[in-house]
């Protein structure tokens, strides 16, 4: 039996675990996830970020229709925390946290051993501006997808804590490749 297309994004601000939830349905269920410049130019399976104003729905309403929305409504003030002890690795993207998921030597990737960077955007005062960004765009966003019915919000502090309700959610759209929850 050939899995069912399942039309979906998720949104949240800047930090809100979106990727990582995105990952992880894809690797539940099967789906792919698609990032933002590969969604506009291949079909639309498990999209996260985007649509991110009211002008990229509209957009994106004319490419198809979405199944759900997830929307991850994590406190700004967590959000601040969490953005504000981000690092990255620049050659390869790998994310760090000072807080829960710090490299081995403080600075230094675990793989590379080469330099760790925070991105401008990352440091305090340009994570409040982000957020209250986020706000004012995504605010329309949420309620078109609101009014249609299609619009899942999950609320917390800890994506881990959030992942069983947004895999329940998914379960009931498409069969999991997997039957276990916590990934």
């Amino acid at each position: 039996m050939a899995s069912k297309l399942l039309r979906a994004v998720v949104l949240g601000p800047p930090g809100s675990g979106k990727g990582t939830v995105c990952q992880r349905i894809a690797e539940s269920f099967g789906l792919q996830h698609l990032s933002s410049g590969h969604f506009l130019r291949e079909n639309i399976r498990a999209k996260s970020g985007f649509p991110r104003t009211l002008v990229q729905a509209e957009a994106l309403d004319r490419i198809c229709d979405l199944d759900l929305v997830i929307n991850l409504n994590i406190p700004f003030e967590t959000l601040k925390d969490r953005l504000s002890a981000r690092w990255i690795h620049p050659a390869s993207g790998r994310v760090y946290n000072r807080e829960f998921n710090p490299p081995d030597v403080h600075g230094i990737d675990d793989i590379t051993g080469e330099p760790l960077i925070q991105r401008e955007d990352d440091k305090p005062d340009a994570v409040a501006a982000r957020l209250r960004k986020y706000k004012e765009a995504a605010k329309p966003v949420i309620e078109l997808y609101k009014s249609r019915g299609i619009l899942h919000s999950f609320s917390g502090t800890e994506t881990n804590k959030i992942w069983p309700y947004v895999y329940t959610l998914v379960s009931n759209k498409v069969r999991p490749v997997h039957s276990k929850e916590a990934n």
